[in-house]
């Protein structure tokens, strides 16, 4: 029978995660009826010239109690550190001393080696420490950190991928990061370096930090947000190092006297002091509290990044280029960071007090990054909805500037408030899909209609004739208000729009007899039936789009795939109910707004051997 501590152990990541630790052996399932849900581990590895590859410290994620020893109250007339939150993590350090024989009992049932096999070098916490413990509020996890894992199979996967990280698994140059692992005993990201050391052979020793999971695609998903947390700590642990050992060689240098020392071989010379422990070369006494810590962190930050959504049914076009814009601006971000590390490693070395000038250049650079077409609309927004813009701007305006905005033409608003322009396109861009919106928020200068359809002007920027006289652009411009003006009867006004006069002007003014787009017609039928909530609107509004969508991706496929004559293309768009004039120019427009995903899935298929011979 298992110890009690382990009869609901889970091994559990907050990486997000849904996988499941599989075990192979079922017969070991039913023997010990433990259920493993192991995401991630995260560990410190070294090798010890003595006793070869070793485990000095690792973190796991706990859901149920903890190992026996490690969860325990404080005994009384113990002290208590100070308790301190970071990143939704309680970090808490309470310990328990335990007696000689607890200590020997559990040194007895753990999985580690003995202590007889091991020496200052390979050892991290003393015996009978209790580790290291922090408890998550929010989701109710625990981040227990020891030498060795608690339970012996997870022990032996850790062991195996210490050893392997430190032997065979070795990048070229032995420092850098690598991946390994299979299906039974993980996968494994492993970023082996070098701690400095003047009594080790070569000044130097070898160490390694290892995550471990059973999700392959995830941990090379995770790649370039371990390697950059994870080289972090590796650099702060080399730089402490570092210290120490200019320290002691300018005390008392060691290739000096090496060299003078007639050759014996190496391991007969060694001390006790020259197997030391990672404490004494980094000469920090907390060191493990914060590798604890650290680990904790990078396991809880780890699975934020990527979560899992639960979604009925296919994603919309929508959603799809939502997330390719999120790809692209993650790795436009990636770039740019890596930009910024070539260029801080190539800038000269500053005089003392240039470095505060040189950090204040930061948010500058940083604000211009963010301006540049993501922009954040403020809470309460001047525009409340489609229904209040089209009471505010009277009907005949509003029929006007949304046939501009479904045909995809260029929409310019004039303003001294930025809010409420602002405010305007956020409204505005809800009647289109998100691959047709292109906004510039508020410019300087006119810019042309390639670059955006949507674009806020202040005042006193001149728009070029051809502009003003055009069919496919239309223009707002935001006045002070007389004091006899009003808005019209039932508006829903407040004090910020009752100070202004909108006129909405165009080079082709939409006739109110003019028959215009279907979903224009619907939208405004929507808008105008007091019966409907706002958010009854708005997912009207939403089963519109979709529905037009779909039209597009037929006729996408029909024209841009498939290549059929104009005549098919007449009968096509005759059965789809979109054979009038404008809505033929709405739905070459939204066509623009296909995601990439959709339109490569198409030309996969139309390519694939399959599809060919369908086709002849």
């Amino acid at each position: 029978m298992p110890p009690p501590c382990l009869t609901r152990l889970a091994v559990a990541c907050v990486l997000g995660w849904c996988g499941r630790w599989k075990c192979d052996s079922a017969e070991w399932q039913a023997s010990w009826g433990l259920q493993i849900t192991m995401n991630a581990i995260v560990a410190l590895c070294h090798f010890c010239e003595l006793h070869g590859p070793r485990t000095l410290f690792c973190t796991e994620v706990l859901h149920a109690p903890l190992p026996q020893g490690a969860g325990n109250e404080d005994s009384p007339g113990q002290g208590e550190q100070a308790e301190e939150e970071e990143g939704g993590i309680q970090m808490s350090s309470r310990m328990r001393a335990h007696s000689p024989a607890e200590g020997a009992s559990v040194e007895s049932s753990s999985p580690g080696p003995k202590k007889s096999d091991m020496c200052e070098g390979c050892r991290s916490l003393a015996a009978g420490h209790p580790g290291y413990i922090s408890h998550d509020k929010e989701t109710s996890i625990k981040y227990v950190s020891h030498q060795h894992p608690s339970h012996p199979q997870l022990f032996s996967i850790v062991r195996q991928a210490c050893v392997r990280s430190l032997s065979c698994e070795v990048c070229p140059g032995r420092e850098g990061p690598i991946f390994f692992g299979d299906e039974q005993h993980g996968f494994v990201f492993s970023h082996t370096f070098f701690i400095k050391d003047s009594l080790a052979r070569g000044f130097q020793r070898w160490y390694s930090v290892i995550t471990i999971m059973m999700d392959r695609i995830y941990l090379i998903n995770s790649w370039p947000f371990l390697l950059g947390k994870v080289r972090g700590i590796i650099d702060e642990l080399q730089g402490k190092a570092l210290k120490v050992f200019e320290a002691e060689q300018f005390g008392c240098p060691q290739r000096a006297q090496r060299m003078n020392t007639a050759f014996t071989p190496f391991l007969h010379q060694r001390n006790g002091n020259a197997a030391r422990s990672l404490t004494s070369l980094t000469s920090d006494d907390n060191l493990w509290a914060c590798l604890h810590t650290s680990f904790a962190w990078l396991l809880k930050a780890c699975g934020s990044r990527l979560t899992e959504k639960l979604l009925e049914g296919a994603p919309t076009e929508d959603t799809l280029v939502q997330m390719e814009k999120l790809a692209d601006l993650e790795e436009e971000s990636e770039t740019w960071d890596n930009s910024e590390a070539e260029e801080e490693e190539k800038a000269p070395v500053l005089p003392e007090g240039a470095e505060g000038r040189e950090l204040t250049q930061g948010p500058a650079e940083s604000s211009s990054l963010s301006g540049c077409g993501s922009w954040q609309p403020r809470k309460l927004p001047v525009f409340k909805s489609l229904r209040h813009m089209r009471q505010v701007l009277g009907a005949p305006s509003f029929r006007m500037l949304a046939w501009h905005v479904l045909m995809g033409n260029q929409v310019i608003w004039k303003s001294r408030d930025v809010d409420l322009v602002q405010s305007a396109f956020e409204v505005l861009r809800t009647m289109l899909p998100v691959g047709c919106v292109r906004i510039i928020p508020y410019s300087s200068q006119y810019e042309e209609a390639y670059r955006c359809n949507f674009l806020g002007l202040s005042p006193h920027v001149q728009i070029p004739p051809h502009v003003l006289s055009s069919e496919f652009a239309v223009i707002v411009e935001v006045h002070a208000a007389a004091r006899s003006t009003l808005h019209p009867v039932g508006c829903e006004d407040d004090q910020s729009l009752s100070k202004y006069e909108f006129v909405v002007t165009s080079g082709s003014p939409v006739a109110a007899d003019r028959v215009g787009p279907t979903i224009l017609n619907k939208i405004e039928a929507a808008l105008t039936n007091q019966n409907l909530s706002v958010d009854v609107v708005d997912q009207c509004l939403v089963c519109l789009k979709e529905e037009w969508m779909n039209k597009v991706k037929v006729l996408f496929k029909f024209t841009k795939v498939d290549s059929r004559p104009k005549e098919d293309t007449q009968k096509l768009l005759s059965i789809l109910g979109a054979s009038e004039e404008d809505n033929v120019k709405l739905l070459k427009f939204w066509m623009t707004g296909l995601s990439k995903t959709y339109k490569s899935h198409l030309m996969s298929t139309v390519r694939s051997p399959t599809a060919l011979e369908s086709r002849s």
